[in-house]
């Protein structure tokens, strides 16, 4: 693992993290800049999220001493931190890697109110719509439906699509939901069940939406993929969905860009924003590497803002450092912006609606169980036409309860 390849010290720190289309052109930056002193290997994992954690907690688990910087989904962090396998961060380097971090993005690297990860990106979902279908978008849950229920009786595209089926996607709407609600799913130190009236009015509105005949007869089938197709089908008015979904309009529909718009999501209740969950990744040092002062300092610059930038512009991953979002220099400051070399505002050009849902975001509930938690909010919430809310609220209190009580990593 040590042989010498381009660096003058022959030290590799490697990073163990989703595939991403163009991290690498990061790797290769920072690697220029640790000249010589170490080279910064990426180690794509599978590309399920299941499959990734799990590869990697089988490592851990065996102490394996070859993984250095652990790329993890946010709602890994305080399992992977609850296990003894995330190094705190500490000193200088918490200060680097908290400085200019919107909030919501940084609870998500917490775990116990100490450091465990550095944010490198995060994700929010935005309201997608056709201003030639619906010129203004609706403000709130109640004006989307009304609107569609409108267009359906024109014969106009209608639908409300969102992640409905049995995974991860069902529990980012519903936490959503709640959040949007005022409401509680677990305690903020993630210890115990709340399922206050909050979450049992989100539980309600699901159920309003999700048999008002406003939604996809595929709704609990459906993920993200899914509905994006079934907007750029002309099937939908309204889309909830993350911002990769621009960059798949503008592949797929060229002609058509300039009247595909986004908003905040719609209000649950009205004269209280809504509370988008976030998503992104966070970047750990494992417990077990042998290198760490490098891997801190490799993390650091993987997640700097200019790598961020960098991400933002060629991958389309929101920044969890907000002057990222203000920064128009383009990725070759030496030659104006242009199609061949971009700047934030033309490949994000949403990224103001981002930032505002971003200053209001909510995270998923922060606890060591997640997983276990997760699999049981799916399971009880889908299909989500047949939720009882008071009976799905009981269900949920009773399990959840039992998800709490696992010990270290889910398998």
């Amino acid at each position: 693992m040590l042989a010498g390849c381009g660096t003058s010290s022959g030290l590799k720190i490697n990073i163990y993290m989703s595939p991403e289309d163009n991290f690498q052109k990061v790797v290769d930056g920072c690697n220029v800049k640790a000249a010589g002193k170490y080279e910064i290997v990426y180690n794509k994992l599978p590309r399920g999220a299941d499959d990734q954690r799990l590869q990697m907690a089988r490592r851990l688990a065996a102490g394996d001493t070859a993984m250095d910087i652990l790329g993890l989904d946010v709602t890994w962090v305080s399992e992977f931190a609850e296990a003894g396998w995330a190094e705190e961060w500490t000193g200088q380097n918490k200060a680097a890697a908290s400085q200019g971090v919107l909030q919501g993005p940084l609870d998500t690297a917490t775990h116990n109110g100490k450091l465990y990860a550095a944010t490198k990106n995060t994700n929010v979902q935005l309201l997608w719509y056709d201003d030639r279908v619906t010129p203004k978008p609706p403000a709130t849950w109640d004006e989307m439906m009304q609107k569609s229920q409108e267009l359906k009786g024109q014969g106009k595209p209608y639908e409300i699509v969102f992640t409905g089926a049995q995974y991860e996607g069902l529990v980012v709407f519903y936490n959503t939901l709640v959040a949007s609600m005022g409401g509680h799913i677990l305690s903020d130190d993630g210890k115990s069940v709340v399922m206050d009236d909050g979450a049992v009015k989100a539980l309600e509105l699901l159920k309003k939406v999700s048999t008002s005949g406003l939604t996809d007869p595929s709704l609990s089938n459906m993920k993200e993929d899914d509905i994006r197709q079934a907007f750029q089908r002309g099937q939908a008015a309204f889309q909830l969905n993350w911002p990769y979904v621009y960059a798949a309009y503008a592949k797929d529909k060229k002609a058509d860009l300039a009247h595909f718009k986004w908003a905040v999501y719609p209000a649950a209740q009205a004269g209280m924003p809504a509370r988008t969950t976030i998503g992104g990744f966070d970047l750990a040092v494992s417990t077990y590497s042998q290198h760490k002062p490098e891997a801190f300092e490799a993390a650091l610059c993987l997640r700097s803002p200019e790598s961020q930038k960098i991400s933002a512009i060629n991958d389309g991953v929101p920044p969890s450092i907000e002057s990222v979002y203000h920064n128009d220099v383009p990725l070759d400051p030496g030659k104006p912006a242009s199609a061949d070399n971009p700047n934030m505002a033309s490949q994000y050009p949403m990224r103001e609606a981002i930032l505002a849902a971003l200053k209001s975001a909510a995270v998923r509930p922060l606890t060591p169980a997640y997983q276990n938690a997760s699999t049981v909010m799916s399971k009880i919430l889908s299909p989500p036409s047949e939720i009882d809310p008071q009976a799905t609220a009981a269900k949920l209190r009773e399990q959840l309860g039992d998800a709490l009580q696992s010990k270290g990593v889910i398998p």
